[in-house]
């Protein structure tokens, strides 16, 4: 954890600059200062004071979009902004398990260990649906939807033509350096939750899409 990251998510403890971010991240493309003004509810002027001190901070990243029409009277081309690549990490104090975690897989890969932490994974992802009201004699919200559950776990769910798919991926740093084996536990590990929550396991699929997260939850198994 560095100053800047705390001087960056302190940014969004602003509200104004926290729905111009989600207006941001919610769409997974560029947003224009109009279109984020709007879903934030604020003026135009205002939302790109608060959008360009977001690219101040590395939340945001900024360009501009190409103009349709060309030539004389065409305009300037219109900002636009999308979310940073980068990530932000704050713990109080100070902790690292995404070192351990690169640690583990590593031993996993030389000890050719994949199915057995796909099952592992496959029953964490039960467990986490217990927790939240999917399994029997224990707490949570009874009837949680898996939507729910994936938004409380970081992976930003969102409909496209009837399948679930996911804006971020929470093992960002994990995948890249271990793609194969840390896919295939985060399939693992939705087809548990599916199974926990009394849903079709076989929903869950890899389907990856750049700067996404590699599950995709198709509507029935036959999607």
């Amino acid at each position: 954890m560095s100053d800047d990251d705390l001087q960056a998510l302190g940014l969004l403890q602003d509200p104004v600059r926290r729905s111009l971010y989600d207006a941001v991240a919610a769409r997974g493309g560029e947003v224009g200062r109009t279109e984020a003004a709007q879903a934030a509810g604020v003026s135009r002027a205002l939302a790109g004071h608060h959008l360009d001190k977001l690219v101040e901070a590395g939340l945001l990243e900024s360009g501009f979009r190409p103009q349709e029409r060309k030539g004389p009277g065409s305009g300037r081309p219109a900002k636009v902004y999308r979310r940073a690549a980068g990530e932000r990490v704050v713990s109080l104090p100070p902790r690292d398990y995404v070192s351990l975690a690169a640690v583990l897989a590593e031993v996993v890969d030389e000890l050719g260990a994949e199915e057995r932490a796909e099952r592992a994974a496959r029953r964490a992802g039960r467990r986490l649906a217990g927790r939240h009201g999917g399994g029997p004699g224990e707490a949570g919200e009874p009837g949680e939807s898996v939507e729910s559950v994936l938004r409380g776990r970081g992976y930003e769910p969102y409909s496209d033509n009837g399948a679930l798919r996911m804006r971020n991926c929470p093992f960002h740093v994990l995948s890249d350096e271990q793609p194969l084996l840390v896919c295939s536990m985060n399939l693992a590990l939705c087809q548990g939750l599916l199974e926990g929550l009394g849903e079709d396991p076989g929903r869950a699929r890899l389907d990856p899409r750049p700067g996404e997260c590699c599950v995709t939850l198709s509507k029935t198994n036959e999607d």
